[in-house]
């Protein structure tokens, strides 16, 4: 059985923390180094409920995507709901370690499990990484689709193939206009609105779009009429964990690790439900 260790080094090899952002916290939250591990679950929530699936799997170790404590803590009491957390993981020997956006510019990271998920084939990173001489890491992607599909269409694909939200696909644009090139990035995008632009994609999809920005972004449409596809943040992130599971398998297998990884399936978007607006357009 590997030890904790073996296996953080074998994630931050995949997921250098250094490539994250200043602001982000990732790496190791909680965990013995010299502890062994044979269960590994990938979530992208670090919330109860996940860590409950951890306790009842049997899990040593939890990695999520997102962090804990992104903006720091001054205590972990069990009063608090992430103290709760972290007291769990401790009673139960479970490690958690997170990949957050040293996750979302790798090769492959975030953006390529979503485009991978909806059968699109990525051309290139829409914001290379300059530190990157292959011009294969960064953030978000630009991807063709192939056959082109329309906007409807591709909607449809995207509300299929991703895991099912109270949110589903929401749309800005014309349904009905073709698309060939896309861009897309797992989690909140709208601050990515002008690379996309500069990209000349036929279409965004992404997470967390917010009104002013959309509204501004397509009362630009004479200079860049392209369509926008919001999904649920966690939606877009999910298929990470499948992608990043199936890597670590592989190191285990290569590794010769009597290691078990799993994935977790319990939805922790924050929406639980959703009502459609009578006559709201399809």
């Amino acid at each position: 059985m590997p030890r904790l260790s073996e296996v953080i080094t074998a994630l931050e090899n995949l997921w250098p923390a250094e490539r994250a952002e200043s602001w982000d916290a990732v790496g190791t939250v909680v965990g013995e180094p010299d502890q062994e591990v044979t269960r590994v679950l990938f979530a992208v929530d670090p919330v109860q409920e996940i860590v409950d699936e951890a306790v009842k799997l049997g899990a040593d170790l939890l990695v999520t995507h997102h962090p804990l404590y992104l903006r720091g803590t001054t205590t972990v009491a069990a009063s608090h709901f992430k103290g709760r957390v972290v007291h769990t993981l401790i009673k139960n020997d479970i490690a958690l370690h997170v990949a957050h956006t040293n996750a979302d510019t790798a090769d492959p990271g975030v953006s390529d499990a979503l485009a991978g998920a909806l059968d699109l084939r990525v051309v290139r990173p829409l914001v290379p990484d300059p530190t990157d001489p292959s011009g294969c890491r960064g953030l978000g992607r630009v991807c063709e689709v192939d056959p082109p599909m329309t906007v409807r269409e591709l909607a449809a694909r995207a509300a299929e193939r991703l895991p099912a939200t109270a949110q589903g696909i929401r749309v800005a644009g014309d349904p009905a206009a073709v698309v060939r090139t896309i861009a897309v990035s797992g989690g909140s995008g709208d601050s990515l609105f002008d690379q996309v632009r500069a990209a000349g994609v036929d279409a965004f999809l992404t997470a967390d779009l917010r009104h002013h920005p959309v509204s501004e972004f397509i009362a630009d449409r004479a200079h860049s009429p392209l369509a926008l596809l919001d999904a649920a943040h966690w939606a877009t992130e999910w298929p990470w964990c499948e992608l990043a599971a199936a890597q670590l398998d592989e190191i285990s297998d290569r590794h010769g690790w009597d290691l078990r990884v799993h994935v977790s399936r319990t939805v922790t978007d924050p929406w639980t439900s959703h009502s459609p607006s009578p006559g709201a357009p399809n």
